[in-house]
């Protein structure tokens, strides 16, 4: 099919539909009766409430049912919903669609679906919409439940495509959800994502989108279109607006959320708009869309005149029903991010599920909610609320409210600093605020671009904030960097050999047994003397975290030997990189390898180690903790995790035990390959925890009852071969990522030996017992810094009333510049904090000598700092005497490579002097 021919399908031409042109957005459409609109918004308002006094009421839970159902009796397989964060895939972090579930793996041909045909209900994540939630009433949500039936049609095997779609949707909505026929429109679309396009249909009815039907028939390259092999049903239907447009109520949050509506108004302090009012704003709302300001204006004046309430009264009642929409919707969407065990972030899904408790957090703070205690009863009174459809909600409570409590208190940190910072952007000499200064904020510093033009107003600096912003901020964020696939450190002539020789792939003797540690060989090929390929091997590729195998290749032929200093893997190729050059023309003959075992099993123990730790530490922190990165060498191994507050002693040394208890109680270690599917029904996505494996088949390997994952690596038989575990540090290394380090079997020892020599070498250090020695110095060391605090104090009272009497009137402020005979740096602080505090109009600076030249310390008043700014001051003077520094509003930090200190102090006064008596004329012309 192509063309407008692939429009043209059956049930069109039997049943007598025609096809039409919307009078508005110019696309064409197919319908029973004639009609002006496509019957989609914006080219038509919401003309179904008329429609579903005549159909029968449905939940969300309900509408999920008779889709699932229908499909089923179609000969569809139901699947299981999966997680709304992508765990299976590396390129996505959120689930945005049913078909996501399928990509790449289905949609590219590496291996078959679930099922064929089959149907799922697939609670998704949208983030890009995020800006207009609530303006819409309900178009537009973050999280929704998309219904798809989806079909895949082979080349040699047809199961169904556009003919059978196009009816299943009318059967569906005429059959199930009781529609007339002649309501329902089928308008001509185009569909494109993730690299593939196609023809679609948006089947909408009485203003409202109510499902799309795609058929994913092409690969998008270079701008070019390229027909698919594989031919793909795409169905996405609106679970929640279908339940909207057959309850009736006034808005989509009405027929999700029930009662929620009515007492999230309350808790919020919000009037709920009346009925009337309501159902008027929303019937016009599919045109006049109220994000758009301009439209906002004329719907509030086209409400107004329709019902009689003021203009006023209508925008008030719509400015609070759109927040608490828009709360409702968010604090679904963050309870699902969360119960997925997202670990909020500054990077990945972990910045997603940020973004939306900030925008939360914002929306509160706008109506004076921003209260714990508030902010826990939203989120539990929906965990209550679906508990039905979504129990994981309330399974994951412990962990929701600590992560809103720990996130809360790093909003209200944050905004205490925005001023800060945001006066740090105005200063950079711009008339205002880009968006993408403003995207950098949010990205650096977490801002929301409302707070921010709070602050720049008070600044006398009006931001304009794009109707998008979160859009763009969500687009950006949305998808993971592009992976380098974990590339072999192979030269760039050796992968071009190998590509080019197609050697057959290399049979896996550790993935058959770990502990074989001598091998027999032929040699399929020798590539520039140094580079061996086997067509088996025991020898590791460094891969997975897990470093190379070492050891040692005797060939019968010719009787010599060399080492084996490096093993790398190109595709399924194992290449061995041999310390001396050998002969090219060995291929046939046989090699006898040996690897070193003390290594290998070093790095077996580490891997296995890795592995129990991953499982304890989820024990005793939470099931939120995911692994982030790893590393297994032979002397130590390295786990970071996603936590988002630091671990504790007594935590690490839980985890510690659990993992030693695992070896004492010696649990089998399984390796089994299992079909793709098999694997996660049977294991879940935990499986993915050391990353994506995009194969038909994977390799599982399993600690009874404690942990499986697909893994590459090589392990040992059994947890007491580990031997011993012993964690040697965690550090937070990022923003919810935290890291271990540890030593598992005889580097245990070796560990505890050079900590040994360390107490030794102190104890001689300190001349006597380390404890006994040290707790004396420690009291010597407090009785010393309670005597220096003493003379400080007194240091600090001289120096305050020193520099108070040295005090300049300009223009009405206290300006002190002076040098110092002290160099303490705790004093100097102290002291210029207290004028800060104590002088509400003093600016200090003080100018203390150093080796080839001065250093200058500024202080400016809090109060002051509209007038003079210590970063801005500290500039103007570096314009005068060359020197270096930097700082924030209240104070800086300079040195400057001269002599004489009277011209430097002299400069200074002058700009001091400048720029109060200009301040001085703004004010009075004021």
């Amino acid at each position: 099919m192509s063309g407008s021919s692939v429009y043209e399908v059956r049930m069109f031409r039997e049943r007598g539909y025609k096809r039409q042109r919307c009078r508005y957005c110019g696309e064409y459409f197919w319908s029973l009766r004639e009609r002006e609109d496509c019957a989609d918004a914006p080219c038509s308002d919401y003309t179904f409430f008329e429609l579903s006094r005549k159909l029968p009421s449905l939940t969300v839970e309900e509408v999920r049912n008779k889709f699932l159902n229908f499909f089923r009796k179609e000969g569809h397989e139901v699947v299981d919903p999966y997680p709304v964060v992508a765990r299976w895939r590396d390129d996505l972090y959120l689930t945005i669609a049913s078909i996501i579930v399928f990509q790449p793996h289905v949609t590219s041909g590496l291996m078959p679906p679930p099922a064929n045909p089959l149907v799922i209900a697939q609670p998704c994540i949208r983030l890009e919409d995020i800006d207009s939630v609530g303006y819409t009433f309900g178009r537009h949500l973050t999280s929704f439940i998309m219904g798809g039936h989806h079909a895949f049609n082979y080349p040699d095997r047809k199961v169904y495509f556009t003919h059978e779609t196009v009816e299943y949707a009318m059967r569906f909505f005429t059959e199930e959800i009781g529609l007339p026929e002649d309501e329902l429109v089928f308008k001509e679309s185009w569909w494109e994502g993730g690299g593939n396009a196609g023809p679609s249909f948006e089947v909408a009815a009485g203003g409202l989108e109510l499902a799309t039907l795609v058929f994913m028939m092409y690969e998008s390259r270079d701008g070019r279109y390229v027909n698919m092999p594989l031919k793909i049903v795409d169905t996405g239907y609106g679970i929640e607006r279908i339940a909207w447009f057959t309850q009736g109520v006034p808005t989509a949050f009405h027929a999700i959320y029930g009662g929620l509506v009515s007492e999230y108004h309350s808790l919020l302090g919000l009037k709920e708009p009346p009925e009337d009012l309501l159902i008027s704003a929303v019937r016009h709302a599919g045109r006049l869309n109220p994000k758009d300001l301009t439209k906002y204006k004329l719907l509030k004046k086209v409400v107004s005149e329709e019902t009689g309430y003021s203009p006023d009264d209508v925008g008030e009642f719509l400015d609070g029903a759109v927040k608490v929409y828009a709360v409702l919707d968010h604090v679904k969407t963050a309870s699902l991010m969360l119960a997925d065990n997202i670990v909020p972030s500054n990077t990945g899904e972990g910045y997603l599920v940020r973004l939306v408790l900030r925008r939360i957090f914002r929306l509160l703070s706008t109506v004076g909610g921003l209260e714990e205690g508030l902010i826990h009863k939203l989120f539990t009174l929906q965990a209550d609320y679906w508990r039905g459809l979504y129990p994981q909600l309330l399974r994951s409570q412990e962990y929701i409210m600590d992560v809103l409590t720990h996130e809360l208190r790093k909003y209200n940190a944050l905004v205490e600093r925005a001023p800060q910072i945001v006066r740090k952007y105005l200063r950079k000499g711009s008339k205002g605020l880009s968006t993408n200064e403003l995207i950098e904020m949010y990205d650096s510093h977490g801002l929301p671009p409302e707070l921010v033009g709070e602050i720049a107003k008070k600044e006398g600096v009006d931001v304009q904030i794009p109707s998008d912003f979160y859009y763009q901020v969500a687009s950006k964020h949305s998808r993971a960097p592009i992976k380098k696939k974990e590339s072999s450190k192979l030269p760039d002539d050796v992968i071009k050999a190998l590509d080019v020789e197609h050697y057959p792939l290399t049979e896996l003797l550790f993935h058959k047994d770990s502990y074989i540690r001598e091998f027999k060989a032929k040699i399929l090929g020798v590539i520039n003397g140094k580079y061996l390929i086997l067509d088996r091997t025991a020898f590791y590729p460094e891969g997975g975290g897990q470093a190379a195998d070492t050891g040692e290749i005797y060939f019968l032929e010719g009787g010599f030997r060399t080492r084996v200093d490096d093993v790398q893997k190109h595709r399924d190729i194992v290449v061995h990189a041999l310390h001396d050059p050998v002969p090219e023309n060995l291929k046939g003959s046989e090699v006898v390898g040996k690897i070193d075992w003390g290594r290998r099993f070093s790095l077996m123990r580490h891997h296995t180690a890795t592995h129990m730790l991953l499982g304890a530490a989820r024990r005793v922190l939470g099931d939120h903790v995911w692994q982030a990165g790893a590393e297994k060498t032979p002397r130590r191994g390295r786990l970071d995790i996603t936590h988002y507050k630091p671990v504790t002693a007594k935590e690490v040394k839980q985890i510690e035990e659990m993992v030693n208890s695992l070896i004492i109680e010696g649990r089998e270690v399984r390796t089994q390959f299992l079909p793709k599917y098999e694997a996660e029904k049977k294991y879940g996505f935990r499986l993915y925890e050391g990353g994506v494996i995009l194969k038909p088949v994977i390799r599982v390997v399993e600690i009874d009852g404690w942990d499986a994952e697909a893994c590459f690596g090589t392990h040992v038989r059994n947890t007491r071969d580990v031997g011993a575990f012993k964690v040697v540090s965690v550090d937070r290394i990022a923003d919810g990522v935290v890291r271990f380090e540890y030593v598992a079997g005889t580097e245990v020892s070796e560990y505890a030996e050079e900590l040994e020599e360390k107490i030794r070498k102190a104890s001689k250090i300190i001349g006597g017992d380390l404890i006994q020695r040290s707790e004396s110095l420690m009291k010597e060391l407090a009785s010393l810094r309670k005597q220096l605090s003493m003379y400080r104090d007194i240091l600090e009272e001289e120096l305050f009333k020193d520099l108070l009497g040295k005090a300049l009137n300009i223009e009405g402020y206290e300006v002190i510049v002076d040098k110092l005979g002290i160099t303490d740096h705790e004093v100097i602080k102290n002291v210029l904090l207290r004028f800060a505090k104590e002088r509400p109009k003093a600016i200090v600076v003080a100018i203390i000598p150093r080796a080839k030249g001065y250093q200058v310390e500024i202080s400016v008043a809090r109060e002051l700092v509209r007038v003079l700014d210590a970063g801005a001051l500290l500039k103007r003077i570096i314009a005068k005497i060359p020197g270096t520094g930097g700082g924030r509003e209240d104070h800086a930090s300079g040195f400057f490579k001269v002599s004489d200190y009277e011209i430097l102090r002299r400069a200074v006064l002058d700009v001091i002097a400048e720029i109060l008596k200009n301040a001085g004329r703004r004010n009075s012309s004021g």
